[in-house]
């Protein structure tokens, strides 16, 4: 989503921090290239413009502390604005309210809606362990309501059943209705949209929410809307009055003016944020770490995030054991290729890690995408149980096999196993005797900066750990200069690029993943 303001952002102020001193000229200059960066991204004129006067005036009167570069200071009040403009804290949906807690989605026609309300209902079922039930109002579009019933039945969520005749503020009335009787934690209602904004379409909304007294009332916009989206949010600000904003599509390629315009000019946090089709695929907004992101700085504790809801804590922790005795099979690895895969893949993990962001396409035309994990498993899938507990056995008529069977090629069985070779090797090199294993010494030295005691020879333990922490963490990874070397050919860790590291994983070890960043290559 806000890959091209990444890019010129990042290249703005790169060229501010390679300098020793800064003047007003210098200043001045930069934010004219970030105003211009930001309206090509779409974001609404009267913000951009509130934004550089903001940065101009801290950033010329700003003391510079002895210990950092004025230009990393204008990076850091530059960062600390973004922040501003996107909303200084997370905001959740508010269930502070006597059940059911009804929550009205409104928004314009082919926003995602009705998608966006089977994922919230889902999100509140299996995280907050609330008893939902979803209402479609939409008595125009046709098989709406078929639409959200079969949603409905998909994630095994009651949904209200659908009388025909019946007048959307009728049903808002029925649902709530409804919901008391069936002793509902809260209702969704998923009113109807129209292509533009119209006098009976606001109209409906208001009496919709004079009959149902909404607690949330959530306005569904596309991110790839571009600079209209700022009109969208305020009319319907004004006319029916919003609480919060949900974001769909932000896994699109738009230039997330939206995103930044929305928030600043309604003043309305953005509550989630969309990033995919699946119904599992809805975020909670955290405006520092996609600030974070935005200035190419990755999104540790997203990842770290990530990586708990992902990671099976039995498996990980036989891993574990089994890394700590120097052992590491194809078994061990597949796992590993699985579980990437289910964080997001390559491109979702490097999206988070600091300074990896610009690496996406340079690792697509090096061939180095999702399906290198699919057939990596596939090749790994088609040997014995011995050949993968000892891929020392595998000789030409073996690799043979398995090249049939996994439908590739005698020279990708080769890169793979010497890729396990490499990491095996690796493995060996942390979990050996010696002082405890070079994994245990970075880590444990790492910890110990930081006061922070924990499992593993002093590493500390991230899946206990609060953001926070993990943000104290992230940023003292970087100070100790565990940050990934910049080019391509300096990337350790990944696959079939004959360095030492985990398929794609640098920074500090997630959970569970065995990971660990920028080892020295093998002499």
């Amino acid at each position: 989503m806000f890959e091209n303001l990444q890019d010129r952002l990042g290249s703005i102020l790169n060229g501010l921090t390679g300098r020793g001193a800064l003047s007003e000229a210098d200043v001045s200059a930069a934010l004219r290239e970030v105003r211009r960066a930001l309206l090509e991204a779409d974001v609404a004129l009267e913000v951009v413009r509130s934004f550089t006067d903001k940065v101009r005036e801290k950033a010329v009167g700003a003391s510079v502390l002895k210990s950092i570069k004025p230009g990393q200071m204008v990076v850091k009040i530059v960062h600390d604005e973004l922040v501003e403009m996107l909303g200084s804290e997370g905001v959740s949906i508010d269930l502070n309210a006597p059940a059911p807690v009804v929550i009205m989605m409104v928004g314009l026609q082919g926003s995602g809606k009705t998608t966006t309300t089977g994922k919230i209902a889902k999100r509140l079922t299996e995280r907050e362990k609330k008893k939902v039930l979803m209402a479609s109002l939409d008595t125009r579009r046709p098989a709406a309501q078929e639409q959200l019933r079969q949603l409905g039945a998909q994630t095994g969520i009651d949904t209200l059943p659908v009388i025909a005749g019946q007048s959307p503020t009728d049903i808002a009335s029925r649902a709530v209705q409804a919901a008391k009787l069936g002793g509902h934690d809260i209702v969704i209602l998923d009113t109807a949209g129209r292509t533009h904004i119209d006098e009976p379409l606001m109209v409906e909304m208001a009496e919709i929410k004079a009959r149902s007294k909404p607690h949330e009332i959530l306005l569904v916009a596309d991110s790839l809307t571009g600079q209209d989206a700022v009109n969208l949010a305020r009319n319907f600000d004004e006319r029916v009055g919003i609480t919060g904003l949900v974001l769909t599509r932000m896994d699109g390629d738009g230039r997330g003016g939206a995103a930044l315009s929305m928030r600043a000019v309604t003043g309305k946090p953005i509550k989630l944020i969309g990033v995919g089709e699946k119904m599992t695929e809805l975020e909670e907004f955290h405006p520092r770490r996609i600030a974070d992101r935005i200035l190419g700085m990755g999104d540790i504790v997203s990842l770290v995030e990530k990586a708990a809801e992902t990671i099976d804590a039995e498996k990980a922790a036989a891993m574990a054991a089994k890394m700590a005795k120097g052992k590491f099979d194809l078994d061990d690895l597949a796992e590993q290729l699985r579980q990437m895969k289910k964080m997001g893949g390559m491109g979702g993990i490097m999206g988070l890690m600091p300074g990896m962001a610009g690496m996406k396409d340079k690792m697509a035309s090096a061939g180095l995408n999702d399906k290198l994990f699919d057939r990596q498993i596939a090749i790994i899938s088609s040997m014995t149980k011995a050949e993968r507990a000892n891929p020392d056995i595998l000789k030409h008529s073996r690799k043979k096999r398995i090249a049939a069977g996994s439908g590739t090629d005698a020279a990708e069985i080769n890169k793979l196993l010497k890729m396990h070779r490499q990491m095996a090797d690796m493995m060996k090199m942390m979990g050996g005797k010696g002082k405890g294993g070079m994994m245990k010494q970075m880590m444990g030295g790492l910890a110990s900066k930081m006061g922070l005691g924990g499992g593993m020879g002093g590493m500390p333990d991230l899946s206990n750990m609060d953001p926070k922490q993990l943000e104290a963490l992230a940023k003292q990874a970087e100070a100790a200069g565990l940050k990934p070397p910049p080019g391509l050919g300096g990337m350790g860790g990944l696959p079939g690029l004959g360095g030492g590291g985990l398929p794609g994983l640098g920074g500090a070890k997630l959970p569970g993943l065995g990971g660990l960043p920028g080892l020295p290559k093998k002499k």
